[in-house]
């Protein structure tokens, strides 16, 4: 489980910034097409978090959808999963959001 290393490099990177301030609440944005998944990453940040300021900071998980554009009809829509594929047919597809791994921000006490 990937996700493990990923919160443990979240909660380091807000303890970086907060400078040991108790910190209440971290919100992030996951894109299903970043590979995470935000239920293991909500798992992992109490277990991760216990004692450090993070402890019982709630966090707020803002799951985007996945959009791409064809490069041959100019038609944008919604990736309903992995597959880059049109409507149209076309497989030439620019990922236009959905990657995303975030820290949108932090609130402190």
């Amino acid at each position: 489980m990937h996700e493990l290393s990923i919160t443990q490099s979240l909660v380091e990177a807000v303890l970086d910034r907060t400078g040991g301030r108790s910190v209440t609440g971290v919100n992030l944005r996951i894109g299903p097409l970043s590979g995470v998944l935000p239920d293991a990453v909500r798992f992992c940040f109490d277990v991760v978090s216990a004692d450090t300021p993070l402890a019982g900071a709630t966090l707020t998980i803002d799951e985007s959808e996945g959009r791409a554009r064809c490069r041959s009809c100019r038609d944008e829509f919604v990736l309903e999963d992995m597959f880059l594929l049109c409507p149209c047919g076309s497989a030439d597809v620019e990922v236009v959001s959905g990657r995303e791994l975030l820290v949108t921000s932090v609130e402190v006490a």
